[in-house]
C-alpha cells in the first residue's frame, strides 16, 4: 500500500510547551488511520499543521510521495485534504449553502440554486439528511458537524480528517457516522479519526498512531490490539473502566421539579409536565437521544430559560423566577453541555475564568478590589487538581486551550464551589479515558459527601456506569424513572423511543 500521507519527525512549539516533539504519522491510501492521545497531547495541533492552520518549526509533509509545503487551508484543501473541526466553523445565521460555498471562487456570486442541488445529491449519496435551505442557528449541533462534512465532500476531499467528530452526536448519529466513513474508504478516499474513544477506533480504524505528551509512542494494528493496551499506552498507566460506587443512604431531596412547562426557542412546547426529584447522597442520571427536551430542562432549572409553568425548589426552596446568581448562590454548580457558549469566557485568561461565579465575594475580592494573588492561587489549585494543561498557565486565554482542557477546567471550577447540587451535561465530552476516569471518580465523590447529581449525557454507558436511578426523557416527557440495578441498556433503549416497558413493545 502506498502513503498518501507521511508528516516526517514534526516539531512544532507554542510559548511554554513542545505540542509536538518529533512527531512521524504515516497513513495509507484506502484506510481508516486513527489518532489517539490525552487532551493536550498534541493530536489537534499536528492536523492543524497539516491543514495548514500551523507551520511546523521542523519536518516534512510529503502528499501522495510528493514533498509540500502547506501554507493555509486553501493549500490544504488544493491538495485534496478536508478537516472536521471539533469546534465548528460555521457563520450562524447563515444557511447551510451559504456556509458550505463560503470562501469559494465568486463568493456569493456562485449559483445558489445548483450549489443547493449539488449538496442536496451529496447529502443523501452519504445519509446526512441536510436541508440545504436550513439556517445553522436553527439546526441542533450534530445536524451542524454533518455541514462540516458537507463542506469537505463539496470540495472534493479525498484525504478527511476527523477531529474528535462524535463528541456531539446521539449514539445513532455515531453509528451512521462510522458507516459514512467506511463508505468513503470504500470509494478510494482516506480517513483520518482523531478520537479518546477506544470502541469507535475498534469499530472502525484500520491502524492506531499513539501520541503521549507531544511524543510519539507506538503505532498499532487496531484489530490486533486491546482497549486496555491502547488506554494504557495513552495515558502511560493502566485505567479503570469501571466506576467503584459504594451504596448510600439517601437524604432529603435537594432537587425538586413540580409539573414543569418549558418552550423552545421557537415557542414551542419543549418540557411537558415535566415532575422529578433529586436526593442526596445519589446521581440521576437523565437518558434519552438528543433534543427530547433535556436543554431546556437543565436551562429551566439553571434559569438561563423562562419557566411557562411548574416549580422548581432547591433545598426546599422555591428558586422558580430566582436570579442565576440567586441559584449558584443557593447551591446550584452547573457543567453546561456547550463549553464554548455556555462555559468559558473564550477571550479571559483561564485564571479568570475560574472564579467567574465568586470573584466579587470574600477572598477573591476586598472593598471592590480584585485580590490577584488570591485568584492566581485558586485558579492554580483547579488546574493542578484536574490537569488542566495549557502554554501559558492560568494566563492563557481559555479560548487557546484545547477542548478536553477547557472541560477539565469548567469541571473543576464547578466542584470547586462544593455545591449541594451538580447539573451535569455531557461532562465528559471530548475527554480521553484517563480523563473520564478522573472526573467519575470526582462525581461519585460528590455523591458520597451526601450531595446530589444531576447527570445528563448522550453516552448510555456513562449513565449506566454513574446513576444510581434514571429518569428517561422522550419527546420532553418523564417516560419513566428506574433503578439502575433494575434494568438495562436494552429497556432504557426503548423508554427513549417512547415506550414505557418492555411488555408494551411486544
Amino acid at each position: 500500500m502506498s502513503h498518501v500521507i507521511e508528516m516526517l519527525n514534526i516539531r512544532k512549539e507554542f510559548p511554554g510547551i513542545v505540542a509536538n516533539d518529533n512527531i512521524t504519522l504515516q497513513v495509507e491510501k484506502g484506510e481508516i488511520h486513527a489518532i489517539l492521545g490525552e487532551n493536550g497531547a498534541g493530536k489537534s495541533t499536528l492536523m492543524s499543521i497539516l491543514f495548514g492552520l500551523y507551520h511546523a518549526d521542523r519536518g516534512t509533509i510529503k502528499v501522495r510521495g510528493k514533498e509540500v509545503h502547506i501554507a493555509s487551508p486553501n493549500d490544504a484543501t488544493d491538495l485534496g485534504i478536508g478537516m472536521v473541526h471539533q469546534h465548528f466553523q460555521l457563520v450562524q445565521n447563515f444557511t447551510v449553502t451559504e456556509n458550505i460555498i463560503l470562501g469559494m471562487e465568486g463568493g456569493f456570486f456562485l449559483d445558489r440554486k445548483s450549489a443547493g442541488k449539488k449538496i442536496k445529491a451529496l447529502s443523501e449519496q452519504y445519509g446526512l439528511s441536510i436541508n440545504p435551505e436550513s439556517v445553522i442557528e436553527d439546526i441542533t449541533v450534530g445536524m451542524q458537524q454533518r455541514v462540516e462534512i458537507l463542506k469537505m465532500l463539496y470540495r472534493d476531499a479525498e484525504i478527511l480528517i476527523f477531529d474528535e467528530p462524535t463528541a456531539v452526536l446521539t449514539p445513532q448519529e455515531i453509528e451512521e457516522l462510522m458507516q459514512i466513513m467506511r463508505n468513503m474508504v470504500k470509494e478510494g478516499k482516506s480517513v483520518i479519526l482523531i478520537t479518546h474513544k477506544l470502541d469507535e477506533i475498534k469499530a472502525v480504524g484500520d491502524r492506531c498512531t499513539i501520541i503521549r505528551r507531544g511524543k510519539l509512542v507506538d503505532v498499532v494494528d487496531v484489530e490486533a490490539t486491546s482497549q486496555a493496551k491502547m488506554a494504557a499506552m495513552m495515558v502511560g498507566r493502566p485505567v479503570n473502566f469501571k466506576v467503584v460506587k459504594e451504596a448510600m443512604e439517601i437524604g432529603d431531596a435537594v432537587l425538586a421539579v413540580k409539573d414543569l412547562n418549558v418552550q423552545n426557542f421557537k415557542k414551542l412546547p419543549a418540557v411537558k409536565n415535566f415532575s422529578l426529584e433529586v436526593f442526596a447522597g445519589e446521581i440521576v442520571g437523565i437518558a434519552g437521544v438528543d433534543g427530547n427536551g433535556q436543554s431546556e430542562l437543565v436551562e429551566a432549572i439553571t434559569g438561563l430559560r423562562p419557566i411557562v409553568s411548574g416549580k422548581v425548589f432547591l433545598n426546599g426552596q422555591d428558586i422558580t423566577h430566582a436570579s442565576i446568581r440567586d441559584r449558584n448562590e443557593s447551591g446550584i454548580g452547573h457543567i453546561p453541555e456547550d463549553r464554548q457558549k455556555r462555559g468559558l469566557v473564550m477571550t479571559s485568561s483561564l485564571g479568570a475564568n475560574m472564579v467567574i461565579k465568586e470573584y466579587y465575594r470574600e477572598p477573591f475580592s476586598k472593598r471592590g478590589i480584585l485580590q490577584q494573588g488570591v485568584i492566581d492561587k485558586h485558579a492554580q489549585d483547579i488546574c493542578e487538581a484536574f490537569d488542566v494543561r495549557s502554554g501559558e498557565g492560568i494566563h492563557s486565554h481559555a479560548g487557546k486551550l484545547s477542548g478536553g482542557n477547557q472541560q477539565k477546567a469548567i469541571v473543576g471550577r464547578e466542584m470547586a464551589l462544593e455545591p449541594d447540587l451538580i447539573i451535569a451535561v455531557q461532562p465528559t465530552r471530548g475527554l480521553d479515558v484517563g480523563a473520564i476516569e478522573y472526573i467519575h471518580k470526582r462525581l461519585v465523590e460528590h455523591r458520597n459527601k451526601g450531595k446530589a447529581v444531576l447527570l445528563v449525557s448522550f453516552e448510555l454507558d456513562e449513565i449506566f456506569n454513574l446513576s444510581d436511578r434514571i429518569a428517561v426523557m422522550n419527546s420532553g416527557e418523564l417516560v419513566d424513572v428506574v433503578h439502575t440495578k433494575e434494568t438495562n441498556e436494552e429497556e432504557v433503549g426503548l423508554m427513549m423511543a417512547g415506550v414505557k416497558n418492555k411488555e408494551a413493545a411486544q
